[in-house]
């Protein structure tokens, strides 16, 4: 449910970025319950590499493995974060699908749930979040495929239109 009237709790907000095919996780991002942006570089996992169309994005192997965190590392921060929240995303199908190939590296069980962002807010006609979205992305001069950006933008845009920025 929103936060509505007094309630100023932050909605958890997550974006991953992955390669162009394959869905190999690169980069993730949410934010903490004070507002605040946590984000990383993911390592490679040797088992993500062995497919021939493996994408790196805009990343070298070089850069991934000296200033990544490892895909458990990963988990476990999302874990002390948000452990059996929800989280919101602007692409939920995406950012699933890249969540499930880091959390079956391990066996592991995701434990949390990936909610449309635009699901918070009730008042607005389909589309409006969108729109919304990208406009913000353009007038902050952020690039939508970065996570940190991605959170960065819904963070604001609920803070807009829950209130608390006006600009």
């Amino acid at each position: 449910m929103p936060p509505k009237g007094d309630d100023t709790s932050i909605p958890g907000f997550i974006a991953v970025e992955t390669g162009d095919e394959g869905g190999l996780p690169l980069a993730i991002a949410w934010t903490l319950p004070d507002g605040r942006v946590k984000h990383t570089l993911i390592q490679p996992e040797d088992e993500w590499l062995e497919a021939e169309l493996v994408s790196l994005g805009g990343y070298s192997l070089e850069e991934l493995g000296s200033m990544g965190v490892s895909p458990l590392d990963v988990i476990r921060e999302l874990e002390n974060d948000h452990f059996s929240a929800t989280l919101f995303t602007a692409g939920v199908g995406d950012d699933e699908a890249a969540l499930s190939r880091l959390f079956d590296t391990y066996g592991l069980d995701p434990f949390v749930e990936l909610a449309p962002a635009e699901s918070l807010y009730d008042d607005l006609d389909p589309g409006d979040w969108s729109r919304a979205r990208g406009e913000l992305f353009g007038e902050l001069g952020l690039e939508p495929l970065r996570p940190e950006h991605e959170v960065e933008v819904m963070l604001r845009l609920h803070q807009r239109l829950n209130g608390g920025d006006a600009d």
